[in-house]
């Protein structure tokens, strides 16, 4: 293993990060006006089962914050295997991230039909966290398809799980 001591290179610091197996999901909004927003996040975690809390850790640059920030609400969808379209698609500016998939409404906040497991949540706790914010949410909904595999990313690469 080759030690690295500050400054860290940005690029072998993201390739150590990439090292750590993740699910992938889609975070999605909805504005009062009916206006959607969405992002792809990978960094996503269960926090607590009592109060049900997970986090997402959104770049501050991520146009998707603000109006997720603003309405104090989002949803996390975890994406099956099926999912990499979605993925690619919600890291994309100036498109319908929505279009090409199916949506359902839970209380106002788009729900990707097809998830593997999907969150509603109310913003519990919001903190700094360098160039990315790291959002808390309080989990009032969710839903599991326990049938579907989940989609991975690992070392900068969409994967699969090998069950065996």
């Amino acid at each position: 293993m080759d030690l690295a001591e500050p400054p860290f290179d940005p690029r072998r610091l993201r390739d150590a990060f990439g090292c750590f197996a993740t699910g992938v999901t889609v975070v999605t909004g909805r504005a009062a006006d009916g206006t959607r927003t969405g992002l792809t996040a990978n960094s996503f975690t269960s926090v607590s089962l009592d109060p049900p809390l997970l986090l997402f850790c959104p770049a501050n640059g991520a146009s998707a914050l603000p109006l997720l920030r603003e309405t104090g609400r989002f949803a996390i969808n975890i994406l099956d295997l099926d999912g990499q379209p979605i993925a690619d698609r919600f890291t994309r500016r100036g498109i319908d991230r929505f279009a090409e998939a199916d949506w359902i409404d839970w209380d106002g906040l788009p729900v990707l039909a097809a998830a593997k497991a999907a969150f509603a949540c109310h913003i519990h706790a919001d903190h700094d966290g360098g160039d990315h914010r790291i959002i808390v949410g309080r989990i009032t909904r969710y839903g599991l398809a326990p049938e579907r595999e989940s989609l991975l990313y690992l070392h900068g690469r969409y994967r699969r799980v090998h069950v065996g």
